[in-house]
């Protein structure tokens, strides 16, 4: 982590940053909005490697409505190579680059009626429905992470005060982790809506249990990219989910940077 340290401070200076994002699907552009430098994760030792198309796996580190931002462009994803930990490095390296709060993005499938393709739903919380956990194997106590506030109140209210500043709709929902690759099954998402879940996605949580254990705050908002298995005859695909996920993104790009712009 300190030589990927080193790198950025070198490339970006050393003022630190204030918040971080990792983008999901249909986000890419506001990534090259950052006034800064765009570091490619291949320069930066420890960093993923991230093999998901429609993805850009640069860090983006500079100015963004006023505030310093890191801009993590691409996460890599447990189905990718079987490591839930992966986002580690970069993780522990926004958090050494200053920041305290990190905002994560995902596309997600809604089990919910009343929030349709195109919508947004802010976390209130999620349910490891994989049961995998980033932090096995971390040697010290500091791996008995409590998460009972694990999206940050604050943080949650800082954002639907944006979205309502921008009149955009963000009700909150229980997000629930899917390993994949494959997509869930009409059974699996019957069982994750009893079991609570307002949405379902392949990403997310393992970056939220590593954000508490680096100290951060978190909050993470899902763009609706479909409804899940059974519940609408669309047909379900990644090539689908590339095509729906700029609906929402540009309605959570307007929310992001006016919760940056109240931070100034």
């Amino acid at each position: 982590m300190s030589k990927s340290v080193e790198i950025i401070r070198d490339r970006a200076g050393t003022e630190p940053v204030r918040v971080a994002f990792i983008l999901g699907s249909g986000l890419g552009h506001l990534a090259h909005a950052v006034e800064g430098v765009a570091i490619p994760y291949a320069d930066l030792p420890g960093f993923p490697h991230v093999s998901v198309s429609g993805h850009n796996p640069s860090l983006h580190v500079g100015m963004l409505e006023g505030t310093r931002v890191a801009v993590l462009g691409a996460r890599e994803h447990y189905y990718e190579k079987g490591n839930p930990s992966a986002m580690r490095v970069a993780l522990e390296t926004v958090k050494a680059l200053g920041a305290d709060t990190l905002i994560a993005t995902n596309a997600a499938g809604s089990l919910r009626l009343d929030i349709r393709p195109g919508d947004l739903m802010l976390l209130s919380d999620h349910i490891n429905f994989s049961g995998l956990n980033p932090l096995i194997g971390e040697p010290t106590d500091a791996r008995f992470v409590p998460m009972t506030d694990a999206h940050s109140p604050e943080v949650r209210a800082a954002l639907k005060a944006a979205a309502h500043a921008e009149g955009v709709a963000l009700p909150e929902g229980v997000y629930a982790w899917y390993s994949g690759p494959s997509f869930e099954t009409p059974a699996e998402i019957r069982a994750i809506k009893i079991l609570g879940g307002d949405a379902v996605g392949m990403s997310t949580v393992p970056e939220v249990i590593l954000a508490r254990f680096l100290g951060l705050k978190v909050a993470a908002i899902s763009t609706i990219t479909n409804m899940a298995a059974g519940l609408s005859d669309e047909k379900i695909s990644h090539e689908h989910t590339k095509a729906m996920a700029p609906l929402g993104a540009a309605k959570l790009e307007r929310i992001l940077r006016e919760y940056l712009r109240g931070l100034v």
